[in-house]
């Protein structure tokens, strides 16, 4: 059973600076320090089995009792990271613990707003890489036809959809992803 009852600060400060290298190794401050490089060292190595997309909004929490604990931003990244569960424990299991026995997905709001910044970053690469694709795809247009299909319709609609209906119908001719909004 863990010892949890409050210790002095001069107790634990003159077993780290006083005591031999034996003695300092079981402080508790160096067992925290030394627990806590660890985790970071494995965040770093979860982080990067996982897609690009998911790494902003996950890390690793803790890792004990053979069972290491990710957080996850909120319930939807949490279910994406699901889906990535067998692949990182037969990669952690194969490459730095093979004692790994499950991992627990675990939500922690505070995250999303720490990587508010770095998932605006990734949100630009996608949407940089989504502009890059739509350059392959053929132009689509608004046929005159369907201009005059959707101005009948217009006819009928209430002011502010029969407004909206206009404007698509302006655009019969012109490619629709140099179409202009107008508002």
């Amino acid at each position: 059973m863990r010892d949890s009852r409050p210790q002095s600060l001069e107790t634990l400060l003159s077993e780290t600076l006083f005591e031999n290298a034996a003695t300092a190794s079981k402080s508790p401050l160096q067992t925290i320090q030394r627990h806590a490089i660890a985790l970071l060292k494995l965040n770093r190595t979860v982080l990067s089995l996982l897609p690009v997309q998911l790494r902003p909004w996950c890390r690793v929490a803790n890792y004990r009792k053979q069972i290491l604990v990710l957080e996850a931003g909120n319930a939807s990244w949490k279910t994406r990271l699901y889906y990535e569960i067998p692949i990182l424990l037969s990669t952690l299991r194969c490459e730095i613990l093979p004692s790994l026995s499950s991992i627990d997905i675990r939500i922690n709001p505070s995250l999303m707003v720490n990587s508010r910044n770095n998932g605006q970053n990734v949100e630009k690469i996608s949407a940089k890489k989504l502009n890059n694709d739509n350059r392959d795809l053929p132009m689509r247009q608004l046929s005159h036809e369907s201009a005059e299909t959707l101005m009948v319709l217009a006819e009928r609609c209430p002011e502010k959809l029969k407004r909206k209906l206009e404007r698509l119908a302006a655009l019969a001719g012109e490619s629709t992803s140099t179409a202009k909004r107008r508002d």
